[in-house]
């Protein structure tokens, strides 16, 4: 699902959680950061307070004991909903019945950790969260092979941020800052390193005399981060120095100017999910972007800039999404890399072999056909010497179509001539059609007919890749009298032997052919 920062994603997130559990389904929701799992722990423990569902959270604050505690209850099935972070990717965490992952801020998770999770059970429902999917993961729900969902309506009273970019300049920066403050507002002010973070404080001291200000980043101890945030939320400083931690989901209204150091070293989605953490009380809200004054850009960072200052109004996430595959490629659809380069043949060429890709990799599984049809010129039935009562043969015929495998027509066979006597050449006939009709029915040919007095057709509606899995496993000799065409395979010059050699032949050559269907499509 993808949505602009503040459009209502967690929302959707909570009501499938709540369907999920009262299905009788545990739920798992994963998310980047400790400070994003804490937020999403109370908002579901808040929203779910007049109902018997229970809440757990699994991170780094965690102790010991509670995590021991929480892991027993989610193996015993007591624990409903788990909210965490990497960790719920451990092996240590087992669950009794997952019905639902929930994967929040899915652009900040690598590829082997996503189907790590999914790899659990395969019956997981996945709903991914993202404002700007990753390359790939737009690029898998622009082709078909993923579902996705638009949520494109502002929230009432939203206002587009306005966004300014400009070389690292000390007077902007107090000028951005101060405009705040005299509004009674707060102010982000990111960088890209934990590194240096305290004389960047320090100068912004001395830059806006009088403000208050504390700093943020991952590297501090649990409680000290946690009384930070929410000393800085309820409003006990101006300014919060910090790293991209509050880049994930967090929510202060008051926060409706956010100034980012060295823009060039972000991304273009963490730029965009920076920027969304202000403009939430419908305040009209500001984000400038510093680059270095003397420092070359790289053509992708200059691009990445310009397309978040052009991408300024409500709902362009997932436009954005589409620029950052255009910049950094698309990556491999069903290998590890999340981005890749394109340059080499363009955008538009790179997307027709990639769907072309896709059709191949579709039409590599064989077509369910409801039943087979031939029509070669046999003797095929039970005479009235062999069975004479009516209502004995149309039970027999009746045994013979039903049956679902060779080895049913086998016990049929013997039964017959365990009652009957020797089975007659005719009823062997009917035999070998029906077992003939069980293995082309496998296959994916609906018909066998002769074409002409050379060539016997199959028809199917099979696409060519299909077609090759099985015309592989044919002895190589044999090759060249299987030609493939739009709804039909030809099968050349067996149409000039009697019928029965027909029937023989086709029978033989299947077999070969089976090989391919009790293999899984894509090795």
């Amino acid at each position: 699902m993808c949505g602009d920062v503040g459009f209502g994603k967690t929302e959707v997130a909570l009501r499938a959680v709540f369907k999920a559990v009262t299905a009788h389904k545990q739920v798992a929701l994963l998310a980047p950061t400790t400070i994003l799992t804490q937020q999403h722990y109370h908002t579901l423990k808040e929203r779910f307070a007049p109902y018997p569902i229970q809440v757990g959270l699994l991170n780094r604050f965690r102790t010991a004991d509670e995590r021991k505690d929480i892991l027993k209850r989610l193996q015993t099935g007591e624990l409903d909903v788990v909210i965490g972070t990497h960790q719920l990717l451990g092996k240590a965490v087992k669950f009794k019945d997952l019905g639902l992952l929930v994967v929040d801020e899915e652009q900040r998770f690598g590829v082997n950790q996503k189907e790590k999770i999914k790899a659990l059970k395969t019956e997981v429902d996945v709903l991914t969260l993202s404002a700007t999917p990753i390359p790939r993961t737009l690029y898998m729900s622009l082709s078909g092979v993923r579902e996705m969902s638009l949520i494109t309506t502002p929230p009432p009273s939203r206002r587009p941020i306005k966004t300014h970019l400009s070389p690292y300049d000390p007077e902007s920066i107090r000028s951005a800052v101060r405009q705040e403050l005299d509004r009674g507002g707060q102010v982000f002010y990111v960088v890209p390193r934990v590194e240096g973070i305290e004389e960047i404080s320090a100068r912004l001291r001395e830059w806006v005399t009088g403000a208050r200000i504390m700093v943020a980043h991952g590297q501090m101890q649990e409680g000290e981060l946690e009384s930070t945030m929410l000393g800085f939320s309820s409003g006990e400083a101006d300014i919060l120095v910090c790293t991209t931690i509050i880049e994930s989901g967090l929510d202060i209204p008051r926060v409706n100017t956010i100034l980012i150091e060295d823009a060039q070293k972000f991304g273009l989605s963490q730029l965009y999910q920076l920027r969304g953490r202000v403009g939430r009380a419908g305040i009209q809200a500001h984000a400038w972007l510093f680059y270095p004054r003397q420092q070359t850009l790289t053509p992708k960072a200059r691009q990445r800039l310009r397309a978040i200052q052009e991408f300024a109004q409500l709902g362009s996430g997932y436009q954005l999404a589409m620029r950052d595959m255009e910049i950094r490629g698309v990556g491999n659809l069903l290998g590890v890399q999340q981005s890749g380069q394109m340059d080499a043949i363009g955008f538009d060429l790179y997307m027709n072999m990639l769907e072309e890709e896709i059709a191949e990799i579709r039409g590599q599984d064989i077509p369910q056909v409801e039943d087979t049809q031939i029509d070669l010129k046999l003797t095929a039935f039970i005479p009235n010497d062999y069975i004479g009562d009516a209502d004995q043969k149309m039970t027999t015929y009746r045994s013979l179509a039903t049956a679902a495998s060779k080895r049913e027509l086998m016990q049929i066979a013997a039964d017959l001539s365990d009652r009957y006597g020797p089975i007659p050449h005719a009823t062997e006939q009917l035999i070998q059609v029906l077992e003939l009709k069980l293995i082309a029915k496998q296959l994916g040919f609906a018909r066998i007919k002769p074409e002409g007095k050379q060539h016997v057709i199959l028809e199917t509606p099979m696409e060519e890749p299909a077609w090759k899995r099985l015309h592989e496993n044919i002895p190589s000799h044999l090759k060249p009298r299987f030609v493939y065409g739009p709804g039909k395979v030809t099968v050349r010059g067996l149409g000039v032997l009697k019928p029965e050699k027909q029937l023989n032949n086709l029978a033989e050559w299947f077999q070969y052919m089976q090989v391919a269907v009790q293999e899984p499509a894509i090795a």
